[in-house]
């Protein structure tokens, strides 16, 4: 192929000779030579901006997952009352409130980010979230405020998931238009990788607390350390980006801007049913990912009967293994490409879920730790294909809004509420695996939308 189309991956000199954004359908891996674009080393610019996203993902999910980790405490501080499923239930409605936000978070960032660039939007993002996590940190409880307490617990809540909307779905932008071509996938999974290591550092964390101090102690101000933690680290973050610059395929698509250009009026008219594909497509990543982050510590707790330091071991554990996976699935969806990592992954996830909740479940550690595993091999297949796929299908002029609607819209229907719908699921049946059998049918649904309505294969897709 000629060298006439842009590359949206590897915008820099060093990799790519990218000159004007192409045509959306542009899907070509190989300019003139025959040799696969993106194959020089990456530059210093491009691995610190590898570098710079990774962080900041880390940092937002370690913001995060906090919550989800320390939701039983939670539950005992912020809305007591005499059923504690009926605290878990609206611990766990707070959880996904910030979801609900997301996707309007993503619609104000994500057109900031096309109009001005994804640089000075990351680092709005990564302040907001930072300083609601420090905050969290500080608040005081039911018994010392009453009904305010879960009220500040629900604005903090609100502020992150405002926020999330633009840093989710900027930083996978960001490396991927600076990454080479036939390396998206791998450089994207690292980035994406970054969001499992927070549990295990955060899990960490609780666990030296909880164990080196009393119940009474932890309850009273040992859970508060962690969120303090998060501020400090997301002007690291910040500090990092600092250090990177805007890719050149934004650089030229901001060029041709239009003075009326509107990213969300374009992206709605070009993208529609892209939009309700990536829904769908990450709605199914989302469910699975938010169950073991956020679901699985209080869940092994309460279906599982093993201690929160268990629980913690286990699903740390787990969190490590797809923190390692992940990137593998990456690199292997740049060589067959993204489409069959979806069928693939979705087929996985149909069979496996069912036996992973009930292994989960157990009550033995050994069998609960190769319930997460199975059901993160089947993650880590799925993620091959769908972390790049979501940003790749958009082109650079509409990318940012475009996947951050859809990213944030699908983990608000259905990556927020899992963990609720988990709970209410055990709590209404009985049965301790019967999210299992939830996961499992909604990847059923996403393997037939993959296999017939014409979601298309995007690797090297140019444009």
């Amino acid at each position: 192929m000629s060298g006439h189309h842009t590359t949206d991956g590897a915008q820099t000199p060093e990799s790519t000779t990218a000159t004007r954004p192409g045509a959306p359908g542009s899907t070509a891996l190989k300019q003139g030579n025959g040799r696969p674009t993106g194959t020089k080393a990456a530059s210093k610019m491009q691995k610190r901006v590898l570098a710079g996203g990774s962080v900041g993902q880390f940092i937002e999910f370690y913001d995060f997952t906090l919550y989800g980790l320390t939701a039983v405490t939670f539950s005992q501080l912020f809305f007591p009352g005499s059923s504690p499923v009926a605290a878990m239930l609206a611990t766990f409605a707070t959880f996904g409130v910030a979801f609900i936000i997301r996707p309007v978070g993503g619609i104000f960032f994500g057109a900031l980010g096309d109009r001005i660039g994804r640089r000075r939007v990351l680092t709005i993002t990564l302040i907001a979230i930072g300083g609601a996590t420090a905050l969290m940190g500080l608040l005081p409880t039911y018994a010392q405020i009453g009904a305010w307490a879960p009220a500040l617990l629900v604005l903090c809540r609100l502020i992150q998931g405002f926020s999330a909307g633009g840093e989710s779905v900027g930083a996978p932008s960001f490396v991927f238009e600076h990454a080479p071509v036939n390396r998206r996938g791998f450089w994207i999974n690292i980035t994406i990788a970054a969001t499992a290591l927070p549990s295990v550092v955060a899990g960490t964390l609780i666990l030296i607390l909880s164990s080196s101090m009393s119940e009474e102690t932890f309850t009273a101000w040992g859970w508060r350390l962690p969120f303090l933690l998060a501020l400090p680290l997301a002007l690291f973050g910040v500090w990092i980006r600092a250090k990177t610059e805007e890719s050149q395929a934004f650089t030229d698509a901001q060029a041709e801007q239009p003075k009326e250009f509107s990213p969300i009026r374009e992206a709605l008219r070009e993208n529609k049913l892209r939009m309700v594909q990536v829904i769908f497509v990450m709605g199914l990543t989302a469910m699975g990912f938010y169950f073991l982050s956020a679901y699985f510590v209080s869940y092994v707790q309460t279906s599982g009967g093993l201690s929160r330091e268990q629980s913690l071991m286990v699903n740390a554990s787990a969190l490590a293994l797809y923190a390692i996976l992940l990137p593998v699935g990456g690199r292997i969806g740049d060589r067959v490409g993204r489409r069959p990592m979806l069928i693939v992954g979705s087929a996985a996830l149909a069979v496996l879920s069912v036996p992973s909740f009930m292994l989960v479940t157990s009550g033995n550690i050994p069998l609960a730790l190769l319930g997460q595993s199975l059901f993160v091999v089947a993650l880590c297949l799925y993620g091959g294909g769908c972390y790049t796929f979501f940003v790749e299908i958009f082109t650079t002029r509409t990318r940012f809004t475009s996947a951050a609607i859809s990213y944030n819209g699908a983990y608000a229907l259905f990556g927020g509420t899992a963990p609720f719908i988990g709970t209410a699921l055990v709590g209404g049946t009985g049965v301790a695996h019967a999210p299992g059998f939830y996961m499992a049918a909604a990847a059923v649904v996403v393997l037939l939308l993959v296999l017939f309505t014409k979601v298309p294969e995007t690797r090297g897709r140019m444009g």
